[in-house]
């Protein structure tokens, strides 16, 4: 089972979810030990991760060369999904894009 992205609500409410069934994010996702993606080598596999408004930009700024790397037919559709999950955290208030783990 692959994580679950969930945009949330500040009393944890989710508003939109991308599924992950496949783990195409385990193989996209930098390593937690790779410097160059700070803030995506957070991201917990086995446990939860969230990211609020004031990450978000930093966030999309590494999402973006994920995304720019996918070459995948499939990639790209959840990537982006994802994508807009995050422009809306990073555009709003009290809302949480959250990764739940295995």
């Amino acid at each position: 089972m692959g994580l679950t992205v969930v945009l949330e609500s500040e009393t944890g409410e989710p508003i939109e979810q991308v599924e992950d069934p496949t783990n195409v994010l385990h193989r996209l996702l930098p390593s937690p030990k790779d410097g160059r993606y700070v803030w995506l080598g957070t991201i917990d596999w086995y446990g939860d991760t969230v990211f609020n408004h004031l990450q978000a930009p930093r966030f999309l700024e590494e999402w973006r060369r994920i995304m720019a790397s996918a070459s995948a037919p499939g990639d790209a559709g959840l990537l982006q999904a994802i994508a807009a999950l995050a422009e809306k955290v990073a555009n709003g208030l009290h809302l949480y894009l959250k990764f739940y783990g295995d």
